[in-house]
């Protein structure tokens, strides 16, 4: 783990060497003419919080109202208010990265340090979900997503480990059943699995490879399995950042981070825009009431932007 923080302590060195020394303001930078109907009119780039190492996994609790978000390195979760309030929820993490919640509302958590996927029941105890396959630890679960019927899906890339500490052959995507009871791979040829979400019917699961730079888009069988994956969009760009994190609006356009900001695309694969972050971006997540606030989680800061689609409620 000392590794990883390592790491994570070296790619913030380099973001803010590229970064200027006063941090320059959001922007929305069109593609289409499409973008601009996405957002309010003169819409703005927000920052709600800074002051962090690295933040990530982004997720909104609809009942309480308050946003939680990772800070790897500095093994904590936060709690956020959408009065700007913001306290420590849980303090060690375990390094944990992506969050997401179940159709409960319960947390579902993926650890770096313990190199496992874990549940927050409703009393805090903490439910290990997955933490090996095949009797090998996973390398560093990063990013997690459930479906309606209750199936998790997880990427498993090795960034929060040492090359020699990596048990598992592969850098796989896999599946957890609605009981707990079953860990299957269900896609195994990328090199750096990351962000992940489903289209608004959930037939469709997008996942990117940060190594590979580009998102891929899978048909998601009836039984949860994922079929005919193909290439959705080619996010290569000499700018600093990285497919990482994405989220889906209801009328099914996709928000993903990467080189430059947020990059939005419509279902039919047309990069419409990009929101331009100050920082470089790592994840999003829909917020407030109405899911019409876009939460983006950036280096050492969070942002928030209005849109005129909500997205869609996990």
């Amino acid at each position: 783990m000392f590794h990883f923080i390592q790491r994570i302590n070296r790619k913030i060195k380099r973001i803010a060497a590229i970064l200027p020394k006063k941090l320059a303001s959001g922007r929305l930078e069109a593609k289409s003419p499409t973008f601009k109907t996405l957002f309010p009119k003169n819409a703005k780039i927000e920052r709600v919080a800074t002051g962090f190492k690295f933040t990530e996994g982004p997720i909104w609790f609809c009942e309480e109202k308050y946003l939680l978000f990772s800070d790897i390195p500095a093994n904590k979760i936060y709690k956020l208010n959408p009065n700007g309030q913001l306290r420590i929820f849980r303090e060690p993490s375990h390094n944990s990265n992506g969050l997401t919640k179940d159709k409960q509302e319960r947390l579902i958590a993926c650890e770096h340090g313990t190199r496992r996927v874990t549940r927050t029941e409703k009393d805090g105890s903490i439910t290990i979900l997955a933490d090996t396959f095949q009797g090998k630890k996973f390398n560093s679960p990063n990013d997690v997503v459930v479906k309606s019927d209750g199936f998790i899906y997880f990427t498993d890339p090795p960034y929060g480990i040492k090359p020699e500490q990596q048990e598992q052959p592969i850098q796989g995507v896999y599946q957890i059943s609605p009981d707990n009871n079953e860990i299957i791979i269900v896609a195994d040829d990328f090199i750096k699995p990351n962000g992940l979400a489903f289209s608004p019917d959930e037939k469709k699961l997008y996942i990117d490879d940060s190594e590979r730079r580009h998102i891929r888009v899978f048909d998601v069988q009836p039984d949860g399995k994922l079929t005919n994956g193909r290439i959705f969009y080619d996010m290569k760009v000499e700018k600093p950042g990285l497919p990482d994190g994405m989220k889906v609006d209801t009328q099914g356009n996709i928000y993903c981070t990467g080189g430059g900001g947020v990059w939005v695309f419509n279902p039919e694969g047309n990069h419409l825009g990009t929101i331009v972050t100050p920082e470089v971006p790592a994840n999003c997540a829909w917020g407030d009431e109405d899911y019409q606030s876009l939460y983006i989680t950036a280096s050492t800061s969070v942002y928030k932007i209005r849109v005129n689609i909500p997205g869609v409620k996990i």
